[in-house]
């Protein structure tokens, strides 16, 4: 699995003009999955993130997790995540989950970071998003299970 985590001071994700996830504070986080992840994965990641010290604390250092800033989380499916663009012009998906292992996965590493104390907002699983955020900091990392 990979993350690719931001850290925002607001964002939401719209599908078809209707907001289905929307947040104040916290991390917006694109979720890729690819073929061998397992729930060992998703779990994974998710006490990383959720545990991961990138807000700053009272003396401006990056002391504090998305849990202890009071932060939430906007997760967002993101099967681009592992298209390969190494060859020719248009980019190979082969390394992403099919639909069928990769969303049972998405969800359950969405309800890992509830088991975590964390609020949790998402997109739609499959469908075209828009994706609006503002980037605090600005903090954007790679987090990979592997």
């Amino acid at each position: 699995m990979k993350v690719v985590l931001q850290r925002a001071k607001q964002a939401q994700v719209t599908v078809e003009g209707e907001t289905v996830g929307a947040i104040d504070h916290g991390l917006v986080l694109l979720v890729g999955i690819t073929h061998g992840d397992t729930e060992e994965d998703a779990r994974y990641l998710a006490e990383k993130i959720a545990h991961l010290r990138i807000f700053e604390d009272e003396d401006g250092k990056m002391n504090q997790s998305v849990k202890d800033a009071g932060g939430a989380i906007l997760s967002i499916s993101q099967f681009t995540l592992y298209g390969d663009c190494r060859k020719g012009r248009r980019p190979n998906f082969m390394e992403a989950a099919k639909p069928e292992h990769a969303e049972p996965l998405y969800e359950m590493f969405n309800s890992h970071l509830e088991q975590l104390g964390l609020h949790v907002e998402t997109g739609r699983f499959g469908a075209m998003m828009d994706v609006q955020l503002i980037n605090d900091g600005p903090v954007t990392l790679l987090v990979e299970s592997k």
